[in-house]
């Protein structure tokens, strides 16, 4: 099943199950070899044995290959299908990590797939496998994934390496992909016609911001330079080229960029998604553009060259280049029909000759842009040509952000995924009067005032640790001078271009419209999720059987639809913010506090992206999938450095994504990315994944505690203070991320992963030690002689409860799952329980309470015990538990008419007990469920 280009299932003898054996009578999380597709319950799972006598010796365990797995689509069958990548979840020892796939449809006839290994388990089975289709055939409503030899595709994706460039053929358009240069694409062909050519990257750099709109601006052009082109895979299904470069004109280069390229067998169009990190400051210059251009070659007349802009919908501007319709001469019926449709018209000869005599007299429209400058309206002009003036066609709200330019020998159409939430954007035709149009998917429009990521205050009277603190008091905002850059951060955006063999017609466009809008995603059922144990196996399917469940499942359900009403009413769009959240509301003026320090974005505090993610794993539904995609796009690349001295940190909630002084794991977590990775194999979010492989190095430049910390302190590689709750769950999901993914560092990251649970669960009080010293020459912490205890609220509610119970499926390691059960049993425990096992009482102020309860859920499932069980109903029922969200507290709407814009309002809701609720909720009923009390 491994492809070209993929690693190798790994040596299984280097797993840590060869490592360590099984204690007697112990239960382990580590998931046996159950039927996929069974529907045993979650505790089953959980108190399953730890592993077969063969991995406790040492030996793989025999897998035994996988049952059916039926998909279907998330939104629906697509109407237009280029192609669409998935994966699917195994539990441990089930499926070879060298099984082939077979994939049919509903109808049982056989379809073209390619699989691959996504992640391994550490006996070398699977634990995700890869797979993707084309759209070369009619998309089913629903296939079946086997096992079994795949079908070859009649036309399959061919890709050819030569010196200078690489060709990719679909068996309907081929590609020329140069390994140098300006171009990222030389040439797109149909057949032996050249549709588009000469595909490069854009930007407008400019020098500074005019506050007061006088003065000049210096403003210049830069191309892409392509640096590096390697092909990730080469069919027979799917072919992905990767390309990497900055953007240069006369040895100024900014804007690094990668660029991924997907061509599917038997498909007339290609994906493009494109990434970029901002490596600037932002003070002294600013983007002003930043797009994607080709050059589309006409050879039709004027008057049969058409241009299409999709509006709202499926509506769209549909016109001639020359338009002959509405003329005082009517030039005849036929004539005007075919044009309006998009058909060549008759030969000019047959028209009325008052109008063929003179065609030179109408004027020909060779330039049009679709401006959508805001996420609630976009503008469409036309003009004859530069050095003329605009002509105003229409207005709208919101755009679908495709359009098409071509005719009846062939054309090219181009989509923006999320154009108008990403504003400000727009849709560029230029001189399509003449044989050379030229066509550019702005991501950042230049009709647009420039791209301003300066700092949004100057921070007077917090010039020392101590006026900062003070100024963190008041406005919750963690300020330091010089530290509210977005230097190196990011932005990711998906395009899609075909190249046609004449005029769509309006359905074919909005088919068309429909698939930029939404790439067509196929998607596992619940329940075999479930029973394969994904993400932990922390969740269980909706269940709505009694009254109490009900009302859980209903409040989950207001707070979901809570936000998507607060995106859209309160308009959390525009290219750096879209795909995030707001903090906390002002009750006072019943607007979420945007403009007040720390309490401003969200920035994944307190995991939204973790309580998303289980939502939908749980309910399988379209909206939250798309909610989620969206804040794993942006929190990944914006909330996070990739470039400079802080790379692989992320930037704690406030007013601008980029602006809290406060830079953390916690927020660059692979935690938060894992989900969509193995959900879409999306290639991009790996990358971010990977780029953590080493993040523990970021504590030699920063220390995360530098304000508050009492003893001296210098950072030292053999000797760094890294916690054991936020920091630590962040390494830890990025090493566990490299390992099963067979990186490049994942034996590193394997030994790292091992060495830091030995060494938490070697220490006297375990997790309540708190933090330790880190060694990275040994991967271990040091093990500290005297007790200490430490109770952080905040320590397991960035992700470490969901990246354990990862770690406990698969690691056999008694000592670190004892460790953390003890955690999971005291926080909401006595002080005598706290005194008898660590030497002393836990903090009283233990804040988020409910939140702790699924810890202790999660050990009422592993150790059968009742009164972890009890605990963990009473407090995650009990309002006076600090969360707005307990049994007697209801969830209320009122109107709000005052405000700039009538809003929704639900006084009690923030996105830390949102996200907190929803994780403690989701986990608890999947985990004792059956527990709770009456």
């Amino acid at each position: 099943m491994t492809p070209p280009n993929q690693p190798s299932p790994a040596d299984p003898s280097a797993s840590p199950a060869a490592a360590t054996s099984t204690g007697p009578g112990r239960r382990s999380l580590l998931w046996g070899a159950a039927a996929v597709g069974s529907a045993a319950p979650l505790a089953s799972f959980l108190s399953a044995p730890a592993a077969s006598a063969a991995s406790a010796a040492g030996r793989p365990a025999q897998p035994s290959g996988p049952s059916e797995v039926p998909l279907h689509w998330l939104e629906g069958r697509p109407a237009e299908l280029a192609g669409s990548s998935w994966g699917t979840p195994w539990p441990m020892g089930a499926v070879p990590g060298d099984q082939s796939f077979a994939l049919a449809a509903a109808d049982g006839s056989p379809v073209p797939v390619q699989s691959w290994p996504l992640a391994l388990w550490p006996d070398g089975s699977l634990k995700w496998s890869g797979h993707t289709i084309s759209g070369a055939q009619d998309p089913s409503d629903g296939y079946t994934l086997t096992a079994g030899s795949p079908a070859a595709p009649r036309s399959p994706v061919t890709v050819r390496e030569r010196r200078g460039h690489v060709d990719v053929g679909t068996g309907v358009i081929t590609t020329r992909i140069p390994t140098g240069g300006t171009d990222l694409i030389t040439r797109v062909m149909r057949g032996d016609r050249v549709i588009a050519k000469n595909g490069r990257l854009v930007s407008i750099r400019q020098d500074g911001i005019s506050d007061d709109g006088l003065g000049t601006v210096r403003r210049e052009e830069l191309l892409s330079d392509i640096e590096e082109v390697t092909v990730e895979q080469s069919g027979p299904v799917r072919a992905v080229v990767r390309i990497t470069g900055r953007h240069r004109r006369r040895g100024r280069a900014w804007l690094p960029f990668t660029v991924r390229l997907y061509f599917f067998a038997g498909a007339e169009s290609f994906r493009m998604v494109h990434s970029f990190v901002f490596d600037s400051e932002g003070r002294r210059e600013a983007i002003a553009g930043l797009g994607v251009r080709f050059t589309v070659p006409l050879d039709d007349e004027p008057h049969d060259r058409h241009v299409r802009l999709v509006g709202e919908g499926h509506g769209a501007m549909a016109e001639a280049v020359r338009p002959v319709t509405g003329l005082r001469r009517d030039p005849g019926g036929a004539v005007r029909r075919a044009q309006v449709e998009g058909r060549r018209t008759p030969d000019v000869s047959t028209w009325d000759t008052r109008v063929s005599s003179r065609l030179d007299l109408i004027p020909a429209f060779g330039d049009y842009k679709l401006s959508q400058l805001s996420s609630e309206g976009f503008t469409v002009l036309k003009r004859t040509g530069e050095g003329h003036g605009w002509v105003p066609v229409d207005q709208g709200r919101r755009a679908g952000g495709t359009g098409y330019v071509g005719g009846p020998s062939g054309g090219f159409a181009f989509g923006l995924k999320d154009f108008w939430q990403l504003h400000p954007t727009q849709l560029d035709i230029r001189n399509a009067h003449t044989r050379q149009a030229q066509v550019t998917v702005w991501l950042w429009s230049p009709d647009a005032p420039a791209m301003d990521t300066r700092f949004y205050h100057d921070g007077l009277g917090q010039d020392t640790y101590e006026e900062q603190l003070e100024g963190l008091e008041i406005t919750y905002e963690d300020y330091e001078p010089g530290f509210g850059t977005p230097y190196g951060i990011a932005r990711t955006s998906e395009l899609t271009f075909w190249a046609l063999d004449g005029t769509p017609s309006p359905e074919r466009l909005g088919a068309v419209a429909d698939a930029v809008r939404a790439a067509p995603q196929l998607v596992n059922p619940v329940g075999h999720l479930v029973d394969a144990g994904a993400f932990g196996g922390l969740f269980a399917p909706v269940d709505r059987s009694t009254p109490q469940r009900a009302r859980i499942e209903d409040n989950l359900d207001f707070l979901f639809d809570y936000y998507v009403t607060s995106q859209d009413q309160r308009h959390w769009y525009g290219f750096w913010d879209y795909g995030d959240v707001m903090h906390s509301q002002d009750g006072d003026r019943k607007v979420w506090r945007y403009d007040i320090g720390g309490y401003a974005w969200a920035n994944s505090e307190l995991s939204p992206d973790l309580w998303l993610w289980y939502a939908y794993l749980r309910s399988g539904r379209a909206d939250i999938f798309r909610f989620a995609e969206a804040m794993t796009r942006h929190t990944g690349e914006v909330d996070v450095y990739h470039a400079g001295d802080w790379a692989g940190l992320g930037t704690r909630h406030g007013v601008q994504h980029w602006a809290d002084s406060a830079k953390q794991q916690r927020i660059s977590t692979a935690t938060y990315r894992r989900f969509y990775h193995y959900l879409t194999t999306d290639e991009r979010t790996g990358d971010l994944m990977r780029e953590l492989a080493r993040s523990e190095e970021t504590f030699l430049v920063l220390d995360p505690i530098r304000k508050i910390r009492e003893e001296p302190y210098e950072p030292d590689p053999r000797a760094l203070a890294i916690g054991f709750g936020t920091d630590w769950s962040g390494l830890a999901a990025a090493w566990l991320t490299e390992w099963e993914r067979r990186g490049p560092l994942w034996e590193e990251c394997r030994d790292k992963l091992l060495g830091t649970m030995e060494t938490i669960a070697a220490q006297p009080n375990g997790f309540f030690q708190g933090s330790g010293r880190y060694d990275m020459e040994t991967g271990r912490f040091e093990v500290q002689e005297e007790p200490a205890i430490t109770t952080s609220h905040l320590a397991a509610v960035f992700g470490l409860v969901e990246i354990n119970a990862e770690l406990l499926q698969q690691i056999d390691m008694p000592e670190f799952e004892a460790a953390w059960l003890q955690y999971c049993r005291l926080w909401n425990g006595t002080d005598a329980e706290a005194e008898e096992e660590l030497g002393g009482r836990l903090s009283p102020n233990r804040n988020l309470r409910q939140a702790h309860t699924r810890l202790a859920a999660y050990a009422a499932v592993r150790l059968d015990d009742d009164t972890q069980a009890e605990r963990a109903w009473s407090g995650f029922l009990d309002p006076r538990a600090g969360w707005e969200y307990g049994r007697d507290t209801e969830l209320h709407l009122e109107r709000v008419e005052h405000t700039l814009n009538p809003t929704d309002w639900c006084e009690n809701v923030s996105t830390n007990n949102s996200a907190q609720y929803g994780l403690a909720a989701i986990q608890i009923l999947a985990l004792i469920g059956d527990r709770m009390p009456r």
